[in-house]
């Protein structure tokens, strides 16, 4: 808005962020691909002595792998047995964000959201829900270029009471519809 010659003259901007449906068919869909996972001492990689990991069974599932970003993301898990007492059950949702050149790859992983699942001890044979709303302002449909890449995963991560730490990690595609 303009003023007079001895004020400032007055500005505002403010940022909108505007969602259509897609008009061809060209804009990727979402497409169920449930799977199904179990965690033992003998699925985890990267593990120095195996003798130290305690005992543990957790099954579960995800409903899918491809996620439309404006719905939850859904599954459930089940701890058939543990040896030893477990302190929390989390979700991490991690951004990947991967840069290119002739000179190599740099890769970059962002925490974006972490929760809570499971807290203490949690009963034996009892579905664990999962549910989790993708944060609007941080997460984007999966990008795949040549020389940059932006992909997300789901990370479970399990606590035990000595303070161990477990962790699965699922890569998901995110899509705009």
């Amino acid at each position: 808005m303009k003023r007079s010659f001895l004020s400032k003259d007055l500005s505002k901007q403010i940022e909108i962020l505007i969602v259509t449906r897609p008009t061809s068919e060209l804009a990727e869909k979402a497409v169920a691909k449930p799977i199904e996972f179990t965690v033992t001492p003998d699925s985890l990689n990267n593990v120095k002595d195996k003798n130290k990991i305690p005992q543990f069974n957790i099954t579960g599932q995800i409903d899918s792998t491809i996620c439309c970003i404006q719905k939850p993301f859904n599954g459930q898990l089940i701890v058939n047995e543990s040896s030893i007492p477990i302190k929390s059950i989390e979700i991490q949702l991690v951004r990947v964000e991967t840069c290119g050149c002739a000179e190599g790859y740099a890769k970059d992983l962002t925490e974006i959201q972490n929760i809570q699942i499971g807290e203490g001890d949690v009963p034996r044979q009892i579905a664990i829900p999962i549910y989790m709303i993708f944060p609007r302002l941080f997460t984007c449909p999966t990008l795949l270029t040549t020389n940059f890449k932006i992909e997300f995963e789901i990370n479970l991560v399990v606590v035990f009471e000595d303070d161990r730490l477990i962790t699965e990690n699922f890569p998901i595609k995110l899509t705009r519809f």
